[in-house]
Order: structure tokens, then sequence, then C-alpha cells
């Protein structure tokens, strides 16, 4: 057991001393210094800008739920309240849809939608669009 704990502490040791001598103390930090160009991102802003992948596996999923609800609805002539059921699900997806473009970093109209209010399609088409080109599924 004692040489489980001494490889544990010595390989966490190394590791603590390669991280220190890889960092350059005669330079300032890479968040002082100016960007390289203004229109290319490097690999640490990139980097830091990733969204949580647990948070975004989330958001897939709930939007997946809601666009599955959506063709329910559309499909079951039945439907008490058809028309309340779609719009309130199609509010939550536009909600829901904006929240991920804002979580990936895509531009998005500032103000967060209001109860009752919808997305127009041709936003809603762009918005979808976008998340897909940076692999997004639901």
């Amino acid at each position: 057991m004692w040489l489980l704990v001494i490889s544990g502490v010595v390989g966490a040791a190394t590791v603590a001393v390669i991280a220190w001598l890889t960092v350059r103390h005669d330079r300032p930090p890479v968040d002082v210094l100016p960007p390289l160009r203004p229109h290319r991102t490097t690999w640490r802003e990139r980097r830091r800008r990733a969204p949580d992948p647990l948070v975004a596996l989330g958001l897939q999923i709930r939007l997946g739920q809601l666009a599955h609800e959506l063709r329910d609805v559309q499909d079951d002539p039945g439907v008490y309240a058809r028309a309340h059921h779609y719009l309130a699900a199609q509010g939550a997806y536009d909600a829901l849809l904006r929240e991920a473009c804002r979580l990936s970093g895509l531009e998005v109209d500032a103000d967060p939608l209001a109860a009752g209010l919808r997305s127009d399609e041709d936003e809603r088409l762009r918005e979808e669009l976008e998340l897909s080109a940076r692999g997004w599924t639901w």
C-alpha cells in the first residue's frame, strides 16, 4: 500500500515540475499580450471559450425532447388545445435554441424571448444550421 502512495506522490511531483519548467517566467502571461491578429484566435482562446460538455449535452437532450414534442403535437390532431401546446413548445424550443447559441459563442439577439413570443422562421433556421455546423445534434 505504501508503494502505491509513494508512486502517486512521485508522479504528481513529476507532473508539477514539468508544468513549472514549461512556464516561461520572463514573458508576461498570455492574457496580457495583445492578440496575434484580430481575425484569428489562438488555441488558448478557443479552449477558454469551449462550453462545458455536460451542459452542452444537457441542452442537446432537451432540444431533442422539445423537437419530438413539437412533432407529436403536429402529428396528433386529437390533442386538446393543440395550438396552445404547439406555441408553448415552440417558444420553449426557441428560448433553448438561443441559449445553445450563446453557449457555443454564436451571435444572437441580446434580449431573451418574453412569454408568448417566438423567433421568426429565418432566424430559427440560421441558428439551427450554425449549431449543426458546429457539431451539435438533437
